[in-house]
């Protein structure tokens, strides 16, 4: 892992299947740390704001999110 990959996962939230989630306000990033081209920006109910990734990957990454969400609220 490269040094701003391992930076971010330092900060993230949490960390799922090689998944960066970390919450800014309403909305949360997703890095994934083993090909960080793809990201993604979503609000907390899972709705793509921006986006790297492909469908598949995205479809992952809102499943992972549905069901650790209670990680993430405050």
């Amino acid at each position: 892992m490269h040094k701003k990959q391992e930076e971010i996962a330092n900060k993230a939230d949490m960390i799922v299947n090689g998944y960066a989630f970390t919450r800014q306000g309403e909305s949360i990033h997703v890095l994934n740390l083993g090909n960080p081209d793809k990201a993604s920006v979503m609000r907390m109910n899972g709705e793509v704001l921006e986006t790297s990734m492909d469908d598949i990957e995205i479809h992952i990454v809102q499943d992972y999110l549905a069901r650790n969400l209670r990680f993430l609220e405050v």
